[in-house]
């Protein structure tokens, strides 16, 4: 990297370290139900949903009827979507006559955007109305991002109440953070980006002449800002174009670059100092943040050496206005997320690259995370080290005074296994299908790259793609979308069930023989049960894949389109 690039490193960081501390501490207090600064000002807004949907916000939930309500909300949810797109036809705001979605389409969709993964098997410009993507797709991005942080809230209530069985309600804490929280920060972002050249307009399509004598071009436009700047915030990332925020009308500049992709980290950032502040122990919170970026500073360092190999680095597949390494920046932050937007092609970047692509996404999107299930990912493998290490020394394990018991490492395991175990069965099953190999456009290892990150986009909740493979057809958008749905069920439910089982218990004082969790050592096991986690479950699919495909490349060998795998 050059000079310019680690100082633009080192701005993104600093300005995100600044915000952090303001953001976290509003965070905490709006879990605790606590008065904001926004209260006086959009309090109102939050009584009249309670009296519209006839909530009773007082009133608490223990684990089970939290985790219905959170069902419940969420299957209403994906039945309006659905119907919005099947029937976009004949809804208004569809100036260029869009028709209706089939319904395996509109399944992968809905199931997509319900779960927060914003997996796109279609080009929005070409297949969505405004009213879709207003009505249905933006505010799923709202309440997708606002059920991961309800969920996390009532997770971390689980480590911090005792002796009861309720852990907040879920009604009040969705209400609560989409009025103070994104629905704000969302509006300022928006003008942001429109004050950029983000477009956000209810404008029909244009047809314009093109420098081509008697050539024309058609321009789509769009409500673009609103739904880009919520599908950064709440690590979404389905773009309003098909080429996502590579899309001159989504990024525009390079401030509109550094806006977005400051997004992508704002609230996960934020959400891991609030949790520091409701535990009590900011240093353990620390702690976290460093085996966060540690994980993250080694896949970016790898991903940087591996396109910094040629000379100079290859643009193909990158936005040119920003270059390598604003592409490589975004790349890694968006799969160590659950983001998933993108500011460049993941498939052109190099093997190795992409390779860390996928592995950020196979351990759990864990590294900073997705809002709320990220640090839900990572508070699983923080109580599996707590286990196995108390396994070592012949104690019980103990995390924040409760004790970890056989129940507790079920639904932990239950959390970390769903999505490895989806990865794996749903690109065996590709492999073998020729319909579902018939979509790949690359021969040899880079074809199995394709069907391997697909599913692991899918199962992971992150919705971005290689770009290569034709996802479109009845068989991806019906196996996709079901991975989809059940990873995202296995870390909810594993979260309250597990809260459920540790609100119960009784906080032990600490004594001389419990583990540290805030000291380097702790760090050190954490990250290492991370990555061998990732590389017993994967190690073999990688080496197939990226891996070798880098080794072949570095020979100067390579496979021509669709020859196979």
């Amino acid at each position: 990297m050059s000079l310019v690039d680690c100082f633009q490193l080192f701005i993104y960081f600093s300005v995100l370290l600044i915000l952090t501390p303001f953001l976290g501490t509003f965070l905490a207090a709006l879990s605790d139900g606590k008065r904001t600064l926004l209260t006086p000002c959009l309090g109102w807004l939050e009584q009249l949903s309670y009296r519209i949907g006839g909530i009773n916000h007082n009133e608490e939930m223990n684990w089970k009827r939290y985790a219905k309500s959170m069902l419940l909300f969420n299957l209403c949810g994906a039945i309006t979507l659905f119907f919005i797109l099947i029937l976009q036809h004949i809804l208004p705001f569809n100036p260029q006559g869009f028709s209706g979605l089939p319904w395996p389409l509109a399944f992968n969709v809905t199931i997509s955007f319900v779960t927060n993964t914003n997996w796109q098997s279609y080009a929005g410009e070409t297949t969505l109305s405004y009213a879709a993507q207003m009505w249905g797709l933006t505010v799923q991005n709202f309440l997708s991002a606002s059920t991961g942080i309800a969920v996390l809230m009532a997770f971390i209530r689980g480590f911090i109440r005792k002796t009861t069985d309720n852990l907040g309600n879920f009604w009040a804490d969705t209400v609560r953070i989409i009025v103070y929280l994104l629905l704000p920060l969302s509006a300022i972002l928006a003008l942001g980006l429109v004050s950029q050249g983000v477009i956000q307009t209810l404008s029909p399509y244009e047809q314009i002449e093109t420098l081509e004598k008697g050539g024309t071009q058609m321009i789509p436009l769009g409500p673009v800002a609103s739904q880009v700047a919520i599908k950064q915030l709440g690590s979404n990332g389905g773009g309003f174009f098909n080429t996502n925020s590579a899309h001159p009308f989504e990024n525009s500049t390079p401030l509109s670059n550094f806006l977005e992709m400051g997004a992508i980290l704002l609230l996960p950032m934020s959400i891991l100092y609030a949790y520091g502040l409701l535990i009590g122990s900011k240093k353990h919170a620390w702690m976290l943040f460093s085996v966060m970026i540690v994980l993250w500073a080694i896949g970016f360092g790898l991903a940087t050496y591996s396109e910094h190999l040629s000379s100079p680095p290859s643009l193909e597949g990158k936005e040119v206005r920003f270059g390598v390494n604003n592409s490589l920046i975004w790349a890694t932050m968006t799969t160590a997320t659950s983001n998933g937007s993108v500011n460049a092609m993941h498939s052109s970047l190099s093997p190795l690259a992409g390779g860390v692509a996928l592995f950020n996404m196979m351990v759990g999107e864990l590294i900073f995370g997705g809002v709320g299930v990220g640090l839900c990912s990572m508070l699983m493998f923080v109580l599996l080290t707590i286990f196995l290490s108390g396994l070592m020394v012949g104690r019980t394990p103990e995390y924040l005074g409760k004790k970890i018991d056989k129940y507790d490492i079920k639904w932990v395991m239950l959390a970390v296994l769903t999505p490895a175990s989806l990865i794996l069965i749903g690109t065996s099953v590709a492999c073998v299908v020729p319909s579902a190999l018939s979509s790949i456009s690359s021969g040899g290892p880079h074809g199995l790259s394709e069907l391997l990150y697909a599913f692991t986009s899918a199962a992971a909740n992150n919705g971005s793609a290689f770009a290569g493979l034709n996802a479109n057809t009845d068989f991806y958008n019906i196996t996709l979308g079901i991975i989809m749905l059940l990873a995202r069920l296995a870390i909810l439910i594993s979260s309250l069930g597990l809260a459920g089982n540790l609100v119960v218990k009784r906080t032990s004082p600490i004594s001389l023989g419990t583990l540290s969790t805030d000291t380097f050592l702790f760090a050190a096991l954490l990250i290492g049960i991370i990555i061998i986690e990732g590389a017993l479950a994967f190690f073999p699919a990688l080496s197939l894949g990226p891996i070798i495909e880098q080794l072949l490349m570095l020979q100067g060998k390579t496979f021509g389109l669709a020859e196979g795998l």
